[in-house]
């Protein structure tokens, strides 16, 4: 009896297989002949053909040729004609200075319907803003195109895959995705807007203009001296640049995106505004916010997975205040109350203690904890061994062994006395003021 379960066992699994088997063959089968399936093992016959369309788009946008972009569109009836027009449109006065569609590969998703021979294709725009971008930034698209006579058209471009908050802008939404783009150009900054005030975009420009200066001066280092903003017309329109969801950011000025660790030959980085906090901004805090940012800018390529975020973002804060007439308990009013009430930090902020979508309060404290230990070692080393030490971690292999030894090897510390000394300086900067007593 248990032997014939066993064998009959064994023979239901191998029938249940081999079922699955020619499914999975059907099944590949029909995505390849619908166009959406994995690459073939031989030449793509429809490869060239595709990438002389991407070609002939790319010459389009680059010479404003509106007449040959739309004669990449397919002509089938429906409202994509029109939403390409608008696109194209939209570009108008964004100052490209080159502009590439890369093919990568067929399939992998499957085509909008439509009639004809119909193919996915996954591309990556890559593009340059003319004086600001030294690489190409690389935009991923996933494309329907179709099939008429011996020409292959777009038929649609489909939402991209969304990546976490935080997170880089690799399939996410252009700004001319949004709506027609306004260009103000600054003395040091280009900010490129949609649904905005051409006046209000010139003061963004001037308020970028105003940071790039404070950062050299607190930097004290190469870098390129401009900075690119994006200004776009919502919350949620700023989330979709991001590949995130609108609850990710909200509260968020600003978020700048980039390459960590870059060589010099990495794209200007974008900041990204969130205009909805950042109408709720003063004059101060709109300064600070835009230093802050544009910090990011000049240290991303000294900043590595080695840099923790205390560091990171706690210098970005302190270049943004360093100029201010501001005071520790005024600045982290969250820590503030927390040293007030006995909630001393036991360690610097963890990585996980700045996320976005977490607790605002735990968010704000691990800003203000991260600034407020750069601020000591400015004060207590000087501000050149900041920068240095900064440097330090960022150029490490590994993050444990590279705060360590800059602390070792620039402050002349160890982890455990650096923490002890910065714990004291939150005592002593934020607890409250000794209230003298009266005179008997």
């Amino acid at each position: 009896m248990a032997g014939r379960l066993r064998r009959g066992g064994r023979w239901a699994v191998s029938g249940v297989v081999a079922a699955l088997v020619v499914f999975t063959a059907l099944l590949s089968t029909l995505a390849a002949m619908a166009g959406w399936g994995g690459e073939s093992d031989g030449p793509d016959p429809d490869a060239r053909a595709i990438e002389r369309l991407l070609e002939r788009r790319a010459d389009a946008v680059r010479e404003r040729d509106e007449g040959a972009f739309m004669a990449t569109v397919d002509r089938a009836p429906g409202r994509y004609r029109a939403q390409q027009q608008r696109t194209f449109d939209n570009l108008a006065e964004v100052p490209l200075s080159s502009v590439q569609y890369r093919f990568i590969r067929k399939g992998g998703f499957p085509p909008v319907d439509g009639t004809g021979r119909r193919v996915t294709a996954q591309v990556e725009m890559r593009y340059r803003l003319a004086g600001y971008d030294t690489a190409p930034v690389v935009a991923p698209q996933r494309l329907t195109l179709a099939q008429r006579g011996h020409r292959w058209y777009v038929a649609a471009v489909q939402a991209p895959t969304r990546t976490a908050p935080g997170a880089a802008e690799r399939g996410a939404a252009q700004l001319w995705d949004q709506g027609r783009v306004s260009v103000v150009r600054g003395e040091r900054s280009l900010v490129l807007g949609v649904g905005q005030d051409r006046r209000y975009l010139q003061g963004v420009a001037a308020t970028a203009d105003s940071a790039v200066p404070s950062v050299h001066r607190a930097w004290r280092g190469p870098w390129a001296g401009r900075v690119v903003v994006l200004v776009p017309r919502s919350l949620a329109d700023m989330a979709a640049l991001l590949g995130g969801s609108a609850s990710g950011y909200r509260g968020i000025a600003a978020v700048t995106t980039g390459e960590i660790g870059g060589s010099g030959t990495v794209p200007a980085d974008r900041v990204i505004i969130n205009p909805e906090a950042y109408d709720a901004l003063g004059d101060l805090g709109r300064q600070v916010v835009m230093t802050h940012e544009v910090t990011h800018v000049a240290t991303r390529a000294h900043t590595s997975a080695s840099t923790p975020l205390w560091l990171s973002e706690g210098f970005a804060d302190w270049v943004g205040y360093r100029d201010t007439k501001t005071f520790p308990r005024q600045v982290a009013p969250e820590l503030t109350r927390a040293v007030e009430g006995g909630d001393l930090p036991s360690d610097l902020p963890r990585d996980a203690d700045f996320g976005f979508a977490g607790d605002g309060n735990v968010l704000a404290q691990a800003y203000e904890q991260g600034w407020l230990a750069c601020r000591m070692i400015a004060e207590r080393w000087g501000e050149r061994k900041l920068v240095a030490f900064y440097r330090a971690v960022g150029s490490a292999p590994e993050r444990e062994a590279g705060v360590r030894d800059a602390l070792r090897d620039e402050l002349r510390v160890s982890e455990e006395e650096f923490v002890r000394r910065w714990r004291a300086y939150l005592t002593k900067q934020l607890a409250a003021p000794a209230v003298p007593r009266a005179a008997s």
